[in-house]
Parts: C-alpha cells; structure tokens; sequence
C-alpha cells in the first residue's frame, strides 16, 4: 500500500469527517474511515463493498467465520450479509484509516461481459486478502481527484470503473464477478433481500420471497442460507434487532416502542433476543453505548 494513498485519506479525514470519523466524499459510494480508538462491536447487514485498509486493524465475524485485516489488506464483501466488526488497532498517534467503494453491479456486470469472464459459483460473501497494487493505484487516483472537485462530475465515472475492472483482474475477481451475474444465485437471492430490507417490519410469507427469487422453497432456502449465512427469518430478525438499536440510540426511543416499530408483537420476545444478540437488554446497552461515547 503506498504512502500517498495513506496520506491522501489522512488529509481528507482531517479536513471533513465527522464526530464518528466517516467523512464521505463527493464520488458516490466513496467513503474515508477514521478511528482513533478501537472500538466496540458494531452489529450491520453490510452491502457489497471493498475496504481498502491503510492503517491499523480490523476484525470482521459473518456466521461462524472471522477475518482479521490491517495495513496492505482488503476486505471484499459480496452480498448483502449480517457482520459484526471492531476497530483493534487504533491510536491518536495512528489511527485506524481506510478507504471503502461500494460495489457497483452494473458496472460488474457490463466489465464481465466485456472480460468474457465467470463468476465463482458458491464461494462465500466475504473474503480478505492483500491489495493488488493496481487496485491501490486506482484508489489513489480516485482520491486525487476529488481533491480538485471541479473534476470529479466529468472523470469520477471512468476511474471508479477502472477500479472495478482491477479489482475482477485481482485476488477477488472470481467472487466479486458473482454481482454481475445476473441469473446467478446472489443476483436472485438479492431481490428477496431487497424485499427484506424495505419490508422488514411486515409480516413476510418465504413462499413469496421463493418466488421474487425465482425458486422453490426449498432451493430458495439452499441458496439464501449459502449467500448470507442465516435462514430468512433469521436476517429479517437481525434487520429488526438493529433498526431498533438504531432507534434507541438516535431517537432515545422507548423499548417498547422500538419493537412495535420494527414489528415485533410481544415485547418480552423482543427484549430476549436483543440481549442475545447486544449482550444486554435494550435499556441497558443504550445507557453503555451512550456512556462509552
């Protein structure tokens, strides 16, 4: 990973990120992170995306499986997946700092038609590996560029496509060209969680998420569990349990009415499983989040 990648990032998270250290940039999908300290857990159903790591470290668990990155990694996720991820190494004097590029499946899908490639038929949704040096390049001049702003409506376009077409040439091409693959098992199982997603605090038959899929139930319930790791019912608990979180320590939102919110009927049910899952009760593990910030 080279210096001025690093510095280049440094530069932007010193001038415009905010309180939590994310500073978007005006390259759609783009986004610099910055940490100073480890941190704690942090519970999310992750999109397609590529973390290029710059500095310091980071864990990231999907299901039983764990990846631990730092500097010179890069951490592909390839579906729309339940993570849970923490900060390990971070200081004032080094702070954690990395580069994340959303994954853009139109444009996967048109670079894998041109590249008469194949996708990699059922790999799994996360993978870590070190960063190809024509991915970091690629990064560098992205980065460059939206440091002359004026540029960035009329070149971001081509450079973020270059950065896609490195990417399926590299370590990761094989799992990252499943996106494109638009009759392939992550592209249908995506439209289920697309429903998912926009839905989650409803009441949602398999039978129909099977059939937006275009599959049996039984397949569907195959290839569903193979892309994410979980069963449907499973994900649309977890979307649930941190839609609630996210109510509870944005809006100081009640307990009870975090769960009626995101569709829970019995709010003993509800406060059982966010323990489970949060380690504490609701109440409780708002007051914790809120004291650690």
């Amino acid at each position: 990973m080279t210096d001025s990648l690093l510095n280049s990032v440094r530069r932007y998270v010193d001038a415009f990120a905010d309180s939590t250290g994310l500073a978007r940039t005006p390259i759609p999908g783009l986004t610099t992170i910055c940490s100073t300290t480890p941190s704690g857990l942090v519970h999310a159903i992750s999109r397609p995306l590529v973390c290029l790591v710059l500095q310091g470290g980071k864990q990231v668990a999907m299901g039983d499986q764990s990846f631990h990155f730092a500097a010179g990694d890069s951490l592909i996720i390839t579906a729309d997946v339940p993570t849970v991820s923490q900060i390990t190494e971070a200081s004032v004097e080094r702070p954690y700092l990395s580069l994340v590029l959303d994954l853009d499946p139109h444009v996967i899908a048109d670079l894998t038609v041109e590249m008469n490639a194949l996708p990699d038929i059922g790999g799994v949704a996360v993978r870590s590996e070190p960063t190809d040096s024509e991915v970091a390049d690629a990064a560098l001049r992205l980065m460059r560029l939206v440091e002359r702003p004026k540029s960035v409506p009329l070149l971001h376009a081509q450079l973020v496509r270059e950065l896609h077409y490195w990417l399926l040439e590299g370590r990761h091409g094989a799992a990252i060209r499943q996106l494109g693959w638009r009759e392939g098992q992550v592209q249908r199982v995506a439209k289920a969680i697309a429903v998912l997603r926009a839905e989650f605090n409803q009441p949602l038959p398999v039978n129909r998420l099977a059939s937006l899929a275009g599959m049996s139930l039984s397949s569907f319930h195959q290839h569903f569990r193979a892309v994410t790791s979980l069963s449907p019912l499973q994900f649309q608990k977890q979307l649930r349990l941190i839609e609630a979180r996210r109510l509870l320590l944005s809006q100081s939102t009640s307990a009870s009415a975090a769960a009626f919110a995101v569709g829970y009927e019995s709010v003993s049910q509800f406060n059982r499983e966010y323990s489970r899952m949060f380690g504490l009760p609701p109440v409780k593990d708002a007051l914790a989040v809120r004291q650690n910030a």
